[in-house]
């Protein structure tokens, strides 16, 4: 904090956001968490709340709280303006919300707009301007002071690991620029770093989203869109063939030469596998460590019915090489997916609810063309341009949402 040479005048937006941080207390770890587990995902508190009131020098400022693990509960006087992210689920929770122009980073914007893009180009009228975003993998601490932005949507504990980082530069932050808010180690429930074992908790994708929504007092759009989600969720499980009419499947990601292949699982928690997880499918490489790199020899063994290709979707160019190395290549010749003509590719496995959306969707047609729609011969460029009648989500209403028209 800085010295008491401030303490008579009236607050600014960034003091009462930067004091409203400190409602998580001396310490960013003492938080509280207490709250984080018994408050309403979507419950506010204001300054005219007696029970949690916050003081504040004429003209009274209305002020809000959110409660989320790892940070804890966070006070807001104003929706933020400026907002830091690291992974991209959090970027995309920004835009999904109809803030996208709020955000002044990301890890790898140039990757994700690969994404990104050719997503939102069936979203009308909704798009990100990646060209100025600060690449905030491992985030030098001096350009958060310059960014100065309102929020870090980030998970403090997440970026306490990263090189440059530990709990001390985490709550420096928290304390001399503003709050951190954001919940990463969810996607595949991590094991939090020691610091912040005791506070940690798991949530959903569209559990976190729902947070997020409240940071922006946008819970109507969060509403919305859940609405499109829960719809989108019934389309699939009321139409998914028996249990034992569905292929078993390996989800990848591999250099477009073949010789490295990293294996992730369709199943089990996580908002990782948020896409792969409705659908029930046998893992072939359920007894392979997650993230771990096999040959493929080892796949050829497994013989998937489907192979599921990680990131895949975003880089053009690797896609179809890896798809033409499936075909040409002898050995991966013999694997049933290969056969069959069932090497798909998937998008980013850490997307937000945007990238959910488009995901489901697109895993449903490529695991169960018959119920959904076939998935195209897809050879790079923006997501197929399906009709109407072979949309599983109404796009020009997640548009809408997004644009505030709803």
């Amino acid at each position: 904090m800085p010295d008491g040479s401030s303490d008579h005048e009236t607050p600014t937006r960034r003091d009462a956001i930067k004091y409203g941080g400190a409602v998580i207390g001396g310490g960013l770890l003492a938080g509280c968490i207490g709250q984080s587990n018994s408050a309403s995902p979507l419950t506010e508190t204001t300054a005219n709340d007696s029970s949690t009131a916050t003081k504040t020098t004429e003209p009274e400022v209305e002020s809000y709280s959110v409660t989320m693990a790892p940070a804890g509960t966070i006070e807001l006087d104003e929706v933020p303006k400026s907002v830091f992210t690291v992974l991209v689920h959090h970027a995309d929770m920004v835009v999904a919300l109809g803030h996208g122009d709020a955000l002044n980073a990301m890890y790898s914007p140039s990757n994700f707009e690969g994404n990104y893009d050719k997503l939102l180009e069936r979203l009308n009228g909704v798009s990100v301007d990646w060209s100025n975003l600060y690449n905030s993998w491992n985030p030098d601490k001096e350009t958060l002071y310059e960014l100065d932005s309102d929020l870090h949507l980030a998970d403090p504990a997440y970026v306490s690991t990263m090189d440059a980082w530990d709990t001390a530069d985490v709550e420096e932050v928290q304390t001399e620029i503003a709050p951190w808010f954001g919940n990463s180690l969810s996607r595949n429930h991590s094991e939090p770093p020691a610091d912040w074992a005791d506070q940690y908790q798991y949530y959903s994708l569209w559990d976190i989203f729902g947070k997020v929504a409240q940071v922006f007092r946008e819970q109507e759009r969060y509403e919305a869109l859940s609405d499109v989600k829960t719809t989108l969720d019934s389309t699939i499980s009321s139409s998914l063939p028996a249990s034992d009419n569905r292929p078993q499947t390996a989800r990848i990601m591999t250099t477009p030469e073949l010789d490295t292949i990293w294996t992730f699982h369709m199943n089990g928690p996580g908002f990782i596998r948020s896409h792969t997880r409705p659908f029930g499918v046998p893992d072939a490489l359920s007894d392979v460590e997650e993230s771990s790199t096999i040959d493929l020899e080892t796949l050829v063994e497994t013989d998937p019915e489907v192979i599921l290709v990680e990131n895949a979707f975003a880089r053009s160019d690797d896609w179809r090489a890896v798809k033409n190395e499936f075909h040409n290549d002898p050995v991966a010749g013999e694997i049933s997916a290969v056969k069959n003509d069932q090497v798909y590719p998937l998008s980013a496995r850490y997307g937000g609810p945007i990238m959910n959306l488009f995901q489901l969707e697109m895993v449903s047609k490529q695991l169960y063309p018959e119920q959904f729609g076939e998935w195209p011969d897809y050879d790079g460029g923006p997501y197929p341009d399906f009709s109407k009648e072979e949309q599983l989500f109404d796009r020009e209403q997640v548009a809408n949402i997004i644009n505030g028209d709803f």
